[in-house]
């Protein structure tokens, strides 16, 4: 019907606006240029995806999708300080919050490029995806690994690779809308782009490929947790805490003598390292030269073959699962506490709390309370957070293993045992509350220990002369009994005093006359 005709039938005037079908998702969102018969320039703001209704939904759940991301980030975060309810991981808490990370990184880089989609962000997030689903299979596969990271861990990286996956989809369907646009709008779909185009693709690119590289390293690092797992530990594990997590305990040497007496259990306590790392071997030495009969530890949350515990952890809380760790081992004592550096601290919280089932502690080159200053400062405990965060990349275990051969044992509790999280994560516990809440229960020790419990101090003479306090600060320890039986200085031994052989040989003489009735 022509323009301006009167409708015969309806007695009206009829249009060509009359006779356009109803908008559907092509519609141009320009009304003055729908009429339009010439094609437009690429360059015009008219030609966009985002005239697609498929494409703004696209970005609107992907941004829903990126805060709810974002809360669970925060929440990650959270944990490490404050563990909230049902959030406690038992391994490194620093791999879900990585997993956290990394879905946050790919959502965010999604958005602040959507309108750009570019072959290279589709390629990267398909081996991210990739990679990611294989950090899936190994946590869920792996016993050990299942156990720590818990529903926890397997949510992010579950997470993580939904989220690489929508970013792919996401990137694919802008750019299916970009090529209908253009075709429809300036009659071909454009190869070309502007220069502000491409420095977007390239950043956006530099920005997956880090997420890529991360993530890769992250599964190297998952790797060498999944092998090992399979170094067992010399004892048991004992559930803790309701059943939380476990708690490594092992002992070795006779219950009884010869003549049937329950014999008195050395309990070792490590320092600033596990006891497996020097302590152990000093142990089962002692054993073998007939010096003591029997010994046990356990170690800390964290450290070794243990799992780490909810935040905040005390002394206090450490030594109440070691208590129940040592009931459910079905070891009752009596003890003689041998403990160094930092981990007498929880020895005299243990003391305390057991006075009648101890029978002498040994301390060797022990903290001060008052020294918990310097390990609870806060660029102390940034630092760690710090390293805490960068931990599931693992490069320096990762090129440990394949340039110095260090094996499962160094790295589960040996020197390369500092580098992975969930030791990390122990010493950032023990950091946090090392000024509060550790202070106040050591204090509170020494106000209700037993002062006829016998006390042997053996000090580090290298420490002692690097640090003016430490010798005051020793005095002072020499005092938290009224039975000080000797406090000895070993002169050229440094902090871990067992490395010399003087040290090695006092230890375990000093425990002989521990385990010993004194004359």
């Amino acid at each position: 019907m022509a323009h301006g005709e009167r409708d015969r039938a309806g007695g009206r005037y009829s249009s060509e606006e009359d006779l356009q079908p109803a908008p559907s998702e092509h519609t141009r969102l320009l009304p003055n240029r729908v009429d339009s018969v010439q094609y437009l320039s690429p360059d015009d703001p008219a030609v966009s995806p985002y005239n697609l209704w498929t494409v703004r939904v696209v970005r609107w759940i992907t941004v829903a999708l990126a805060m709810l991301t974002f809360v669970w980030w925060v929440l990650m975060i959270v944990s490490v300080f404050v563990t909230p309810p049902g959030l406690h991981v038992r391994g490194s808490p620093f791999f879900a919050f990585s997993y956290a990370s990394v879905a946050l990184l790919m959502l965010v880089t999604t958005l602040i490029f959507f309108a750009v989609p570019s072959k290279s962000q589709r390629i990267l997030s398909i081996v991210v995806a990739g990679v990611l689903l294989l950090d899936s299979i190994i946590i869920v596969a792996v016993q050990r690994t299942r156990h720590e990271e818990v529903w926890v861990g397997i949510v992010s990286v579950v997470w993580a690779s939904l989220m690489a996956i929508w970013s792919l989809a996401a990137d694919r369907t802008v750019q299916w809308g970009k090529a209908e646009e253009e075709e429809r709008l300036t009659g071909r779909p454009e190869s070309r782009r502007t220069l502000l185009e491409w420095i977007e693709v390239m950043l956006s690119s530099i920005a997956l490929t880090i997420v890529a590289v991360i993530v890769i390293l992250m599964t190297l690092t998952l790797t060498l947790r999944a092998l090992d797992a399979g170094l067992k530990p010399p004892g048991e594990r004992y559930w803790v805490d309701e059943n939380q997590y476990q708690i490594h305990v092992y002992c070795s040497g006779d219950r009884v003598n010869a003549a049937g007496e329950r014999v008195t259990t050395v309990l070792f306590e490590g320092g600033e390292d596990a006891v497996e790392h020097g302590l152990w071997q000093l142990a089962e030495n002692a054993v073998r030269n007939g010096s003591i009969h029997r010994f046990c530890f356990a170690d800390r949350p964290g450290m070794a073959w243990s799992d780490t515990a909810p935040s905040p952890l005390s002394a206090s809380i450490a030594s109440d699962v070691l208590s129940e760790a040592l009931t459910r081992a079905g070891e009752e004592g009596p003890w003689v506490l041998a403990s160094a550096g930092v981990g007498s601290l929880y020895s005299r919280v243990f003391s305390s709390r057991h006075d009648k089932a101890v029978r002498g502690i040994l301390m060797i080159d022990p903290l001060h309370e008052d020294f918990l200053g310097r390990i609870g400062t806060a660029g102390r405990g940034f630092v760690l957070w710090m390293r805490g965060v960068i931990s599931p990349c693992g490069i320096d275990r990762i090129l440990g293993a394949i340039l110095r051969g260090r094996g499962s044992a160094d790295r589960v509790w040996g020197r390369a045992s500092y580098q992975s999280g969930q030791t990390i994560f122990a010493k950032l516990q023990e950091s946090m509350v090392a000024t509060s809440l550790t202070k106040r229960d050591v204090a509170a020790s020494r106000a209700i220990q037993n002062r006829d419990t016998p006390l042997v101090i053996i000090s580090s003479g290298v420490q002692i002369r690097k640090d003016r306090e430490w010798e005051s600060k020793q005095r002072d320890l020499s005092h938290l009994t009224k039975q000080l039986r000797s406090w000895d200085i070993v002169d050229q031994a440094p902090h871990r005093v067992w490395d010399t052989l003087e040290g090695r040989q006092l230890i375990e003489e000093k425990l002989a006359r521990l385990v010993q009735p004194w004359p």
